[in-house]
């Protein structure tokens, strides 16, 4: 079950990532917790620079903080020579809080508020993607008032519709993300009319979470090319950046077989060469978004057994102490998790069950019909590849306080948030 280089069994059955005893994490740091090995998410950005290097002539990968973002993440993306992608005013104040290059900093959304626009204006991000008509023309008005330059894309839907899961397709004609091929031509007219403050770079895309198949990456940058070529005979207007966001999907269960970070960086990169070939197009700077794929599979959460019910001839339920409130992607996307008992990894899986969390909700079902060893209360859960989305979405449901999150890195281990406490919860409450 054990379906990462980043895990292993040590000599007392103990599951051990990024060489520490999640046993012996678990006692320290306390359960539910977040785990990352920080190597491993720092072996993917490496990963995916170099592949970009070594099939493009130029380009950049920007990391989507919305996967996954602190302030120790932010510090990590940094010092790996990745740019940087947030969608809020709030990630944004995380990544400046951390030091991250504003210049490096490139900012989505598709209903930024005008004070989030003039944040963004203030600390000088490197780009800001522009996903409405309204957005570009508040954004002209602001830079033009206040006399100050800002380099733009503009978000297109290719009309793609990646084979993932319908909360998670962003790429598709019915999307809240993005603009027309119409809406398009009259942006890049009122953007051009906005010179010299408003910096006009190119075009930005990004069809879903999630996706193995990867001729969904290479229809994407075609459509996108063959809108750059259009755009320029319509408009005269030639871009130089294409961001193709990101989107490649990970393992979560044994049977999945995601393609590798190279291969989604080749088949991008060569469908962009031999569209813009085709449409005679000048190559533009590439750019890609990575989020999932560089720290998906190097989390784990840790949780403690608590109560287990026999419904007989029904199902066993395992309860543990998190549940909905740190990993909401089952009840949200019916999404499915693999897992080991963490103090007992080397037994053979004998019984089926389903482990339930402590969340007011009958759907509060973190994996349905899963083997594992014969489990007993107090024995330690690690639910795998809970890198990306769970601390992200994580609430305080019921008012439970939110998990803390350990880098672990040959064999030490670091808090990078501390567990929230009950004075926490209440701390921006008034009577």
């Amino acid at each position: 079950m054990i379906h990462s280089g980043s895990l292993q069994i040590n000599s007392k059955q103990h599951l051990k990532i990024g060489g520490c005893d999640t046993v012996d994490l678990a006692a320290e740091y306390g359960t539910p917790l977040y785990v990352m090995d920080e190597g491993l998410i720092r072996e993917n950005c490496r990963r995916y620079r170099q592949a970009l290097q070594l099939c493009y002539p130029h380009g950049r990968v920007l990391y989507a903080g919305k996967a996954f973002l602190t302030l120790a993440m932010a510090d990590l993306v940094k010092e790996a020579g990745l740019g940087l992608d947030v969608v809020s005013g709030g990630e944004l104040y995380l990544a400046l809080k951390a030091g991250f290059p504003a210049k490096d900093i490139c900012f989505h959304g598709n209903n930024k508020s005008g004070v989030e626009l003039q944040e963004a204006l203030r600390a000088g991000v490197g780009r800001i993607v522009v996903d409405s008509l309204v957005e570009l023309q508040e954004l002209c008005a602001l830079v033009q008032s206040q006399q100050q330059k800002t380099a733009v894309l503009l978000r297109f839907k290719p009309g793609i519709e990646a084979h993932t899961h319908d909360y998670i397709q962003t790429g598709q004609d019915d999307s809240k993300f993005g603009l027309g091929f119409a809406e398009i031509l009259q942006a890049v007219r009122i953007a051009l009319h906005a010179a010299p403050f408003l910096e006009l770079k190119g075009f930005h895309c990004h069809i879903g979470s999630q996706i193995f198949q990867l001729e969904s990456f290479a229809l994407a940058a075609r459509s996108m090319l063959r809108l750059m070529s259009a755009v320029k005979k319509e408009t005269g207007f030639l871009a130089c950046e294409l961001d193709m966001g990101g989107g490649l999907g990970i393992r979560y269960l044994q049977v999945d077989n995601p393609p590798s970070i190279e291969d989604f960086v080749q088949t991008v990169a060569r469908a962009v060469k031999e569209a813009a070939t085709e449409e005679g197009y000048p190559l533009p700077d590439l750019l890609l978004e990575p989020g999932r794929s560089i720290v998906g599979e190097a989390g784990l959460t840790l949780y403690r057994v608590g109560v287990i019910k026999d419904l007989p001839g029904i199902r066993r339920y395992v309860a543990v102490d998190g549940g909905m409130m740190d990993n909401i992607r089952p009840a949200l996307y019916q999404a499915r998790y693999a897992a080991v008992l963490a103090n007992k990894a080397a037994r053979e899986a004998t019984q089926k069950v389903t482990v339930a969390g402590k969340a007011c909700e009958s759907g509060d079902l973190l994996i349905e019909h899963i083997n594992l060893p014969p489990v007993e209360k107090d024995d330690l859960l690690a639910v795998l590849s809970t890198g990306a989305y769970c601390y992200a979405l994580a609430s305080n449901y019921n008012c439970h306080p939110r998990p803390a999150v350990v880098f672990v890195r040959n064999g030490k281990s670091r808090l990078v948030v501390r567990r929230e406490t009950y004075a926490d919860l209440i701390a921006l409450h008034q009577s």
